[in-house]
């Protein structure tokens, strides 16, 4: 537990050299890793190491596997590949293959797809997939590539040290992209309409979820309106992590009184009519298209949405941190990785891509595009970066922001475990005690 203590710590050092540079980013798959060596995880210092020339890179091609939370994060991301492909001076053809997240589900196709003797030179990559993918060996690591890269300065220190402090054997084997927050976006016009004052606190935030439940004149052509649009299948352990914290309870500690009342608060809100029906099924997808047609007040997202939702409703959109409460307060940090594939025939090209993609034009290109808060020092001096309105609201999340715990049950407590523990608790068939037990059981084996 000490291990996965220090790498929250070291996930929050992060964050607040980001705040205090108002930088902008985003988040990271897992993979366990068979420790191979008793030194500390300070080792392979990413500052010492002399530079060498630059590699003698033949032409080739290189396949980079990327999941999209939208066609504009698609469209971007084809952009930067096709930019790539006609600047550098090497010849690379970076093909770009997208894979869908499934919940999590990505994690565990690129690992299988990799162990049968497939996928791609790079991929991107959360930090909780990690331990399986280092238990299995087949990510390269990145120390020496970074020790003899002249722009490595241009990644804050600290990024390094967070993800190499993530591994089990003091390597890195993720190159730092961005980083995201979770806050919650609400209908400023959705508030008025209901006569509720925005919420101050935790009590105050369930409260408000019930009174903008209902038809309200003018809003939405009197369709009905759900206060919460609730993610209760794949991913949705993120947004209702902060409902366990807020009663008092953790993700070590699940099956506490504090931890079954944050569940059922989070299974009230459901069966009281303040979600869709669907809630239960609802994934990413489906909680943004009820949020698009106006037919919920408040959900739970990052920045990387908010290019979508400005689009969409102008001013009338806004977002407050998740509200604080006098047990706890957490919101969800997310990560976003680039990692290695050690099969990759291509190491080197596949490293200047990396760099493209993670420090150079590419890192600038998709946060100015996506509104994620980058990790690259120049990017996040960026004006049009800067300019986005809710880059304070992530900032303001930073200080309570943390990760999921990164060990050996992660990735199969996300999906499926999660989503089907908490679907048969929204839709009754399991008690809130019964979910956490489970829940608990699932991740600590206890």
């Amino acid at each position: 537990m000490k291990n996965i203590k220090k790498i929250v710590a070291l996930l929050m050092a992060m964050v607040l050299v980001v705040g205090l540079l108002a930088a902008c980013g985003q988040k990271t798959p897992e993979t366990t890793a068979a420790p191979q060596t008793e030194a500390p995880k300070t080792e392979a210092p990413a500052t010492e190491a002399p530079t060498e020339a630059a590699p003698a890179i033949e032409p080739c091609e290189i396949t980079h596997w990327f999941w999209s939370d939208s066609d504009m994060h698609t469209e971007i991301m084809q952009g930067i590949v096709k930019s790539f492909n006609e600047t550098n001076e090497y010849g690379i053809k970076v093909k770009l293959e997208i894979i869908p997240w499934e919940g999590g589900g990505y994690s565990t196709n690129l690992l299988n797809t990799v162990l049968g003797g497939g996928g791609p030179d790079t991929a991107g990559f959360k930090v909780t997939a990690l331990p399986a993918f280092e238990e299995n060996e087949v990510l390269e690591p990145l120390d020496d590539y970074i020790n003899n890269w002249d722009g490595k300065d241009g990644i804050a220190q600290v990024f390094y040290d967070t993800f190499r402090g993530a591994s089990t054997d003091g390597k890195l084997y993720l190159m730092p992209w961005n980083v995201q927050v979770l806050y919650v976006y609400y209908r400023p016009s959705y508030y008025k309409a209901a006569g509720v004052e925005l919420p101050t606190n935790y009590e105050e935030f369930l409260d408000a979820i019930a009174k903008t439940t209902g038809t309200f004149e003018g809003v939405n052509d009197g369709q009905q309106i759900y206060g919460y649009g609730m993610r209760g299948s794949n991913g949705g352990q993120e947004p209702w992590g902060s409902f366990i914290h807020a009663r008092g309870a953790d993700f070590e500690h699940m099956n506490t009184p504090e931890g079954v009342q944050g569940m059922q608060d989070f299974i009230d809100i459901y069966q009281k009519g303040y979600a869709p029906k669907s809630a239960p099924e609802d994934g990413y997808q489906q909680i943004m298209d009820a949020y698009y047609k106006g037919l919920t007040n408040m959900t739970i997202q990052h920045i990387g949405t908010s290019k979508n939702v400005m689009e969409k409703f102008g001013d009338d959109v806004s977002a407050f941190p998740f509200p604080k409460s006098d047990k706890g307060r957490w919101t969800s940090l997310g990560d976003t990785e680039v990692v290695m594939l050690k099969r990759s025939e291509h190491k080197d090209a596949a490293f200047e891509w990396m760099k493209y993609l993670c420090a150079g034009e590419g890192e600038t290109t998709w946060c100015a595009g996506t509104g994620n808060v980058p990790v690259a020092l120049e990017a996040q001096k960026n004006e049009e970066i800067l300019s986005n309105r809710f880059m304070q609201i992530s900032i303001d999340g930073q200080d309570f922001a943390g990760i999921l715990p990164i060990v050996p049950n992660t990735t199969e407590w996300i999906a499926p475990l999660w989503p089907q523990t908490v679907g048969q608790a929204l839709k009754g068939e399991i008690t809130a005690e019964q979910a956490m037990d489970i829940l608990q059981k699932g991740l600590w084996g206890e």
